[in-house]
């Protein structure tokens, strides 16, 4: 496995705008995430380190949807070039994970390099004014690591959020797959 750490974006960018479809085909604009802290998660199907901690994912994003926290994820790979990532195997992968968020399609790669996306997981945390106040890891644990995937460092930043407080500077890339560049 090749790693691929975060480009950790600069704090305060603002949240670039998009309009991308979900694996049915449905859109989603940006400008419907209003109203609260958005997550936005850089992530695929078929990557080892996304698989090792999807279902803590899956669990995080359900335990904060009542908080306010929006939570989307992005697939942003060449789906044609890796078909286990296609819109399709996306749908299956809703189902078998529980994702109760967003999972959209960036076929053009267009929006993972607007938000200066890297690898899969990359994690992007906007508060309510959508100004990023958190890139990086979900946590320490990565496959055969042995540590546990309890998504500690999100959670800490998100809870800053939601306090109307700012998460710390103090931010470790994120790291996973290289994104699969068309």
């Amino acid at each position: 496995m090749a790693l691929t750490p975060s480009n950790m974006t600069p704090l305060g960018t603002a949240m670039p705008a998009f309009t991308l479809p979900d694996a049915t085909g449905a859109p989603l604009r940006s400008e419907d995430l209003s109203g609260g802290p958005v997550l936005v998660a850089f992530i695929c199907n078929h990557c080892p380190f996304v698989k090792h901690l999807a279902a803590e994912f899956s669990e995080f994003a359900r335990q904060y949807a009542p908080a306010g926290l929006q939570v989307i994820a992005i697939n942003s790979n060449d789906f044609a070039s890796y078909p286990d990532d296609s819109p399709t195997r996306m749908q299956e992968e809703i189902a078998a994970r529980g994702y109760v968020f967003p999972y959209l399609v960036d076929e053009s790669q267009e929006v993972a390099k607007a938000f200066g996306a890297a690898c899969t997981p990359d994690f992007f945390l906007y508060d309510r004014e959508h100004r990023l106040v958190y890139r990086g890891q979900f946590d320490d644990s990565r496959p055969g690591n042995g540590k546990p995937v309890n998504g500690r460092d999100l959670r800490a930043a998100v809870d800053a959020v939601l306090a109307g407080e700012s998460p710390t500077q103090d931010q470790v890339p994120s790291v996973g797959c290289n994104i699969k560049w068309k």
